[in-house]
């Protein structure tokens, strides 16, 4: 464990209640979209034609919602996970409750919501993030629960 490189947070720094707000924000860009969205095969015309998203409600191309769940996990990463998680366990509670468009700035805070010590690893936790994100006009735009399996701080040698 001494070789990588570790910013994340260990199991015992991750309370109930804690919250952190994460220093880096990104802009999405249609590239992010468009190759996102193809890469991972999804031809919806919502995400890739521009023409057809003009006589939608939305007026233009939405960023495809997995692009965006991605995200708002990746922007965490560093101060809470990076070196810290053994793996992650699953997610639930996704909710996308306002669109994100090409040009968006996304800012992404995380509380921990459950933290219990694991009954199979003595040298992890179980621990269930909930982040939240929101657009440059402050709209949430995502909330996710996430649930990863945390290591314990290193014994000092």
């Amino acid at each position: 464990m001494s070789t990588r490189p570790v910013s994340g947070r260990w199991f015992e720094e991750l309370e109930v209640g804690t919250v952190v707000r994460h220093a880096t924000r990104r802009t999405v860009t249609e590239t992010d979209n468009v190759l996102f969205t193809t890469m991972t095969m999804n031809p919806a015309p919502l995400h890739l034609d521009a023409e057809y998203a003009a006589g939608t409600e939305f007026g233009r191309p939405l960023v495809n919602s997995m692009f965006t769940l991605a995200l708002v996990v990746g922007l965490s990463v560093p101060e809470l996970t990076l070196g810290t998680i053994v793996a992650q366990l699953g997610m639930d509670a996704i909710a996308f409750p306002a669109p994100v468009f090409p040009g968006d700035t996304i800012r992404v805070e995380t509380e921990v919501v459950q933290s219990r010590e694991s009954k199979s690893r003595p040298d992890a936790g179980v621990v269930v993030f909930e982040h939240r994100a929101h657009n440059q006009r402050d709209e949430l735009v995502c909330r996710a629960r996430r649930t990863g399996l945390m290591y314990r701080r290193p014994a000092e040698h």
